[in-house]
């Protein structure tokens, strides 16, 4: 491969992969705070699962670069991570944190889509192990909104601040990461602006549907991956704890 396409492709899976093993982390905050037990046992399920899809795309890169997954995920600083800011934030309420999943969940459903077609095999053939358990995800968090916005009054305005506040950091899941272009060019990678199309043409009749008002920017809150919020910082702080205190232990 290339040196200049095993660049771009290696910023890619970094960026894939911190965007899930920080949302990983927030769903695991649910555990044992759900609203009901079955709630409580499907966030725990897809904590877990995103949290392989992270495993996943931190081993692609292991491939290409012998990078070390624990190393990555445990002993970078904020300033060193690739994600976008949405997976940053605290899960808020039940209405924010499942509105988070529903517009991450469609938007990782259109580029597993894309990346099953992908001229790097290791990453068609990794995309379409991970979007068999993107399709559960997909229909736990739309259920919930449709569920929420055609609720009860208050489900429904909680519903529609969610939205309201997540709209512009969901649009920020489709600023391209520098030289992808030549990654499209080479057909590795979808094009960014081809999936917010796709997207956009799921998620706005379905929040329609579900009674809601869809925000009209499409200013992303953030045009670099190295713009973070003040929630990244101390959501590293809690979850490389332990890996810190004894760097040397296996795990």
């Amino acid at each position: 491969m290339d040196s200049h396409i095993k660049h771009a492709l290696t910023a890619q899976l970094l960026a894939m992969a911190d965007d899930e093993i920080l949302l990983a982390h927030r769903d695991s905050e649910w555990t044992g705070h759900a609203p009901i037990l079955e709630e409580d046992i499907a966030l725990a399920n897809l904590a877990q699962d995103e949290l392989g899809h992270a495993s996943v795309w931190y081993g692609l890169l292991h491939e290409l670069t012998g990078e070390d997954a624990n190393q990555l995920v445990f002993f970078r600083d904020a300033s060193a991570y690739c994600n976008i800011q949405m997976v940053e934030l605290p899960n808020g309420d039940w209405a924010f944190t499942l509105m988070r999943q529903y517009l991450f969940d469609v938007a990782e459903m259109m580029r597993l889509t894309a990346l099953m077609e992908s001229d790097y095999r290791p990453l068609a053939d990794a995309a379409a192990k991970v979007r068999r358990e993107e399709l559960y995800h997909v229909r736990h968090s739309s259920a919930w909104i449709r569920r929420l916005g055609l609720g009860t009054e208050e489900s429904h305005r909680r519903t529609q601040k969610a939205l309201n506040t997540l709209w512009p950091f969901a649009l920020q899941m489709f600023v391209p990461l520098p030289n992808e272009a030549a990654l499209v060019a080479n057909s590795i990678l979808p094009d960014s602006a081809q999936l917010q199309a796709r997207w956009l043409d799921v998620v706005l009749p379905f929040l329609h549907q579900a009674g809601l008002e869809v925000p009209e920017t499409l200013t992303p809150i953030a045009t670099s991956r190295q713009q973070h919020s003040k929630y990244l910082a101390p959501l590293l702080q809690e979850m490389q704890e332990v890996a810190r205190q004894d760097p040397g232990a296996e795990w």
